[in-house]
């Protein structure tokens, strides 16, 4: 069995208003060297057998389609287990 990784983030443009609170808890707690926080998702996908061209294909669709919101969000990666380091 394999693992895909998807990660999905908001768009740029689109205020992230759990970014924005990390953000604000990390300068309470004296961490104000990191000006900016955005909020993700992270997906992993279990798949047995090869991961071929087929395979690909279906979890681009699956991310596009099901994981994300392209009105809001952008599918920022999408990591397989053959990938240097993942």
């Amino acid at each position: 069995m394999s693992t895909i990784v998807v990660e999905v983030m908001p768009k740029a443009e689109l205020l992230d208003p759990q970014g924005k609170a990390v953000a604000g808890a990390l300068s309470r707690i004296g961490k104000g060297q990191f000006s900016g926080v955005r909020v993700g998702k992270r997906f992993e996908l279990t798949v047995e057998g090869p991961i071929d061209d087929a395979t690909r294909a279906a979890v681009r669709e699956i991310a596009d389609e099901i994981l994300s919101n392209s009105v809001i969000e952008d599918v920022v990666g999408i990591h397989y287990p053959d990938e240097a380091g993942a």
